[in-house]
């Protein structure tokens, strides 16, 4: 078992705006949860700082509170036959998919730790801004939809707005969990599965489908370009600088230090 943070370790003060930035690799869903919960924990604690976890999930689908099973539309069998899970949590939002080439995000944050503190929506609408600025490294305009949380191409001519990143995030005594899925070089069939977030009249694509790569300018829309981009934008849009780590053990503090006031 990992050992995030000691019993009696609190985060210095010249420490709390700095983001611990850890690329997990693709793990099994109900791992990504347990590893949340335990970085959840150490965060109320004040056993660690603010963390972002990138990751990959292998084929799943989650439904969140407000979720409508409806929207799932393959049969169990048919889910069953191509191993895609499916988990009920507690994210808000519809029903969404996470698979290979998608660039999922934990942010585990104290919302109170920004002055002033930070409240949902603006939350959430930073997470947006985060991911735009990202899309944009790969010449993507995107935009934000109203009523329609998650990240969005622009539409041009008869083709209309796609949803290229989704968020669903779960908020409890000001810490966060769950977060964003970007998708980069996403199967994108495997959303036939379901409804997308429960919205029927417009389509998913991915950083791959988009890309403005003919010019040379911008990067490949490859995963690694992708985590990057997504790190420097958030360190800059939630003004963190971010810290990368080799790994969940090296968010342990090495010595005990005093909560400063």
């Amino acid at each position: 078992m990992m050992d995030i943070g000691g019993p009696h370790q609190k985060i210095p003060p010249a420490l709390r705006m700095i983001l611990n930035l850890i690329h997990l690799g693709r793990i099994d869903y109900a791992a990504g949860l347990d590893i949340q919960k335990r970085l959840v924990e150490a965060r109320h604690a004040q056993r660690i700082g603010n963390t972002l976890l990138l990751l990959e999930h292998p084929p799943v689908l989650t439904l969140g509170r407000n979720s409508d099973r409806s929207n799932i539309l393959a049969s169990g069998e048919i889910l069953a036959r191509r191993g895609v899970e499916v988990h009920e949590i507690n994210r808000g939002g519809d029903v969404t998919y996470h698979g290979p080439g998608q660039l999922v995000g934990y942010p585990i944050i104290d919302l109170r730790s920004f002055t002033p503190r930070l409240g949902a929506v603006e939350y959430v609408r930073l997470l947006e801004e985060a991911l735009i600025r990202a899309c944009g490294d790969f010449g993507i305009p995107a935009q934000r939809i109203a009523a329609r949380t998650g990240v969005w191409t622009i539409p041009g001519g008869s083709i209309p707005e796609k949803k290229i990143a989704a968020i669903g995030v779960h908020i409890a005594r000001g810490i966060t969990s769950h977060g964003f899925a970007l998708n980069v070089t996403t199967d994108l069939r495997d959303f036939d599965l379901i409804i997308p977030c429960g919205i029927s009249d417009r389509a998913v694509t991915g950083l791959d489908l988009e890309a403005e790569t003919e010019s040379g300018v911008h990067p490949a829309p490859t995963m690694e370009n992708a985590i990057h981009a997504v790190a420097k934008h958030f360190g800059r849009v939630f003004e963190h600088q971010v810290l990368w780590l080799e790994s969940l053990s090296d968010l342990k503090l090495e010595e005990p230090v005093l909560q400063g006031s």
